[in-house]
């Protein structure tokens, strides 16, 4: 901030920003992190927050736990980047444009066609390929600017999620964004950092990265069904089969 306002001739010198502006040392951030714990959603939580949310908070739920998806992500997700026939997505990321495709769980996929088969017409015409809408018809994460020049932004998943949280009984303190961090706990797991990687969105600046030039939908099908695996429980209903399978839509309500 000082460096944009000296750069930008807000001040006439540079601003003396003093030992207290100086950021905390790794072991600092290292023994903050013990303290507080990992920031994670167990299973049992994980499906009470399902149980408790609504169809399109679920939904997102879903694509958090599924492909990483946070807040942005999930409030600027056009139906274009789904293909529900064959369970894919494909969708840059908003923050960074950066390349990311996912293999969808079956039950991102049910959950995703009814979120879709209620879904209101949005108010703004710019909106109409969104997945996602608000009861208002409104984009569920917006910056809007102010009249004294200042921006504030709304993000409905935000809130809808900490009701459906503290509905569930699960203990505060762990965001949506929280959701991203569990699904990647987990895929790491599948022991293939690049397919994880690109279901995150995140880079690989590596001379790997340079030379591979795409990663299979198999690899990312094995990543999703390793986190499916370690965070959906499998179950076998009275009178259906020896198999375990996985819940079914309905079985959240």
């Amino acid at each position: 901030m000082f460096k944009f306002a000296y750069d930008e001739g807000l001040t006439d010198s540079p601003l003396i920003r003093g030992r207290q502006f100086r950021p905390p040392s790794r072991s600092v951030l290292r023994k903050d992190r013990q303290k507080r714990g990992p920031k994670l959603f167990s299973p049992e939580e994980c499906l009470a927050l399902l149980r408790g949310a609504d169809l399109q908070l679920r939904a997102m739920i879903l694509l958090g736990l599924n492909c990483g998806f946070g807040n942005t992500d999930c409030a600027d997700l056009p139906r274009s980047a789904l293909d529900l026939d064959r369970g894919r997505l494909d969708f840059a990321r908003p923050k960074t444009g950066i390349e990311r495709k996912a293999a969808l769980w079956p039950e991102t996929v049910d959950v995703l066609r009814f979120a879709l088969a209620e879904r209101r017409d949005p108010k703004d015409a710019e909106d109409a390929d969104l997945v996602f809408v608000t009861r208002k018809r409104r984009r569920f994460v917006r910056t809007t600017r102010n009249p004294d020049g200042t921006t504030s932004t709304t993000d409905a998943i935000a809130q809808a999620f900490a009701k459906a949280r503290a509905a569930a009984g699960v203990e505060p303190g762990r965001g949506f964004y929280t959701l991203r961090r569990t699904f990647r706990t987990h895929a790491d797991a599948a022991l293939d950092q690049p397919a994880a990687d690109l279901i995150m969105g995140h880079t690989d600046e590596s001379m790997a990265a340079i030379y591979r030039q795409q990663i299979g939908w198999n690899r990312l099908e094995a990543v999703a069904e390793t986190v499916r695996e370690r965070i959906l429980p499998d179950f076998t209903p009275p009178g259906e089969g020896k198999g375990p399978r996985p819940y079914q839509v309905g079985e959240l309500q």
